[in-house]
């Protein structure tokens, strides 16, 4: 079985623009993985021409289940809150734009799970264009709610993340990661942004990195944010850093078994 992980930036691509839908199916469609998870996910954003992300990566990855977690409502914009949610409720049929994590699978599911993270009390410092003037500026942004995904395979749990822009919280939220699963059927491994570079993230939770190499930037990595952690066992092989034309981190992938 072969795992993956890509923040998918909302798809934008080296422009900073968000591709349509056919752009996107193209850039993962070669992809060698049974299990993806995702980060950094629209539905129905305005800004990604309303495409549902996670269902065009996992039609283009021939995934026959997969499950999105969203953590926040609403149109990005620095003059407007989000609405955030609790990605354990029922969610029902969601309608409008929402923005999360996913974790899409080409392996049967026999069971989801789902796990909220409170968001910490930092701001992120971020400079952009003002939508009023065009002119850049600095903008602070509060940390936001987050979201683990668990999918029930035959043999193995893989969990998909994106944790906080701080490490601490980071830190504190993987930890909380840790102490979810251990109530669930193992092997465990934990696929995705962790936000803690190089070993921090084994250093947390005793566990074992799977793929060790800078994922961060993608166009000249300085430190390695996006991980396949192994947490009761499970060994990797044959691991994968590789840069595709969309996301502003690499994808990381790794085949378990022997």
């Amino acid at each position: 079985m072969r795992v993956g992980s890509f923040n998918l930036a909302s798809g934008r691509d080296a422009s900073g623009r968000s591709v349509d839908a056919g752009a996107l199916a193209a850039a993962v469609a070669d992809l060698d993985v049974d299990v993806l998870a995702l980060q950094e996910v629209d539905v129905d954003q305005p800004r990604s021409h309303r495409v549902h992300q996670p269902a065009v990566v996992a039609g283009a990855l021939g995934a026959t289940d997969w499950r999105f977690a969203p953590t926040l409502a609403g149109t990005p914009d620095p003059f407007a809150s989000w609405s955030r949610l609790d990605p354990v409720l029922d969610q029902g049929s969601l309608t409008g734009p929402h923005y999360g994590i996913a974790l899409v699978s080409r392996l049967p599911v026999r069971r989801w799970h789902v796990l909220h993270l409170d968001p910490g009390p930092l701001k992120l410092p971020l400079v952009a264009p003002d939508p009023r003037t065009g002119a850049r500026r600095l903008w602070w942004f509060p940390d936001e709610p987050r979201a683990a995904v668990a999918a029930e395979l035959d043999g193995l749990m893989v969990v998909a993340t994106h944790l906080s822009f701080a490490a601490p919280t980071a830190a504190r939220q993987l930890r909380r990661v840790h102490r979810w699963v251990a109530g669930l059927p193992g092997p465990v491994v934990v696929a995705g942004d962790l936000n803690l570079g190089g070993s921090l993230s084994a250093l947390v939770t005793g566990g074992r990195r799977l793929v060790a190499e800078r994922t961060w930037p993608a166009p000249d990595p300085k430190v390695q944010f996006d991980h396949v952690l192994s947490l009761h066992g499970a060994r990797g092989r044959d691991p994968e850093v590789r840069q595709l034309d969309v996301g502003d981190h690499r994808l990381v992938a790794v085949t378990l078994g022997p």
